[in-house]
């Protein structure tokens, strides 16, 4: 498992990690979350040892990694996918990284063709794509078959097969019993991917629970509802303290109502007897969810980040 204890990281002035505390177990894959500037990336360096801590401490087995002889055996990291030498192969690349670490040279074809790359291995890095380099940064994580594997945004630059192939991956090394640590901003491929959260905004913990605890804990209720008298349902739903907005465009007859029930709504139309088209509640996403608790620790905001998502009906 990777364990964090009170981990903490000064810049001079500026605190990028503040006293985090959390563990990622075996057997999932774990979202790691947050806004750009929360520390995501500060916080797997100083896992992995690139960076050394101000305070606190960060183990992977129950060891600091630099402690570990010949780390890709136990922890596969992808980071950042431009670091390799772009003069040497695919191949050429993974071979030093096997030579290193004593992983018998047989691995390197494997994993070339784990990800897709065995065809072009003897190609050049630098005149690789973005999306090449991901799957060769991945195929470097998985060389040493390890138990434990961090990766940063490891979707960026992949075309949609790359991206379901990644997911599948993931999703499979945690069914071996593996711990899968992901960071990403790509708020649909972690609802598809990671069974639990780690949510962190200026270097703080915000929240460690699986995605169904954190989808149900602070995503609204939206109930959908259509109807040819959505005028009067409006000021009936106003009457009755629920917020909602008025679908924009062409439709007429179609709104939104929030923190509440369909049977609130469906209630309050047969006392008026409103005939309704459509009524259905709203399946919560991750992203709203996220953008919610996040809303507090952006460091870097648009001009419409401070403007309501959902704002009160203020009359039809």
């Amino acid at each position: 498992m990777i364990d964090i204890q009170e981990l903490t990281k000064h810049y001079g002035g500026r605190t990028a990690v503040d006293a985090l505390t959390f563990r990622v177990e075996p057997g999932a894959v774990t979202g790691f979350l947050g806004p750009n500037g929360a520390g995501k990336s500060t916080t797997m360096r100083m896992v992995l040892g690139l960076d050394r801590p101000t305070a606190g401490r960060a183990t992977v087995l129950g060891r600091p990694y630099p402690e570990i002889r010949y780390p890709l055996n136990e922890v596969g990291a992808l980071l950042d996918a431009r670091a390799m030498h772009s003069g040497r192969s695919a191949r050429g690349h993974l071979r030093v990284l096997a030579q290193s670490n004593r992983i018998p040279t047989r691995r390197v074809d494997e994993v070339l063709a784990q990800v897709g790359l065995y065809e072009v291995a003897g190609r050049r890095v630098k005149g690789f794509s973005l999306g090449m380099r991901q799957r060769l940064g991945i195929a470097a994580a998985l060389l040493g078959d390890p138990a434990v594997l961090l990766l940063d945004e490891p979707v960026n630059g992949l075309d949609p097969e790359g991206i379901r192939w990644v997911r599948d991956l993931m999703r499979g090394l945690a069914a071996e019993g593996r711990t899968v640590l992901v960071s990403s901003h790509h708020m649909s491929e972690m609802a598809l991917t990671a069974d639990r959260l780690i949510v962190i905004g200026r270097g703080r913990l915000l929240a460690d629970t699986t995605v169904r605890e954190f989808v149900a804990g602070h995503a609204r209720r939206i109930v959908r509802v259509r109807t040819p008298h959505r005028d009067r349902l409006a000021t009936l739903l106003d009457g009755a303290g629920i917020n909602h907005v008025l679908s924009p465009g062409d439709d007429e007859h179609s709104l939104q109502a929030y923190d509440t029930e369909p049977a609130a709504v469906g209630d309050l139309a047969a006392s008026a007897g409103l005939a309704l088209h459509e009524l259905r509640p709203e399946h919560a996403s991750l992203e709203e969810a996220y953008l919610g608790v996040v809303a507090g620790d952006t460091e870097y905001r648009t001009a419409l980040t401070g403007v309501p998502v959902v704002p009160p009906h203020q009359g039809a």
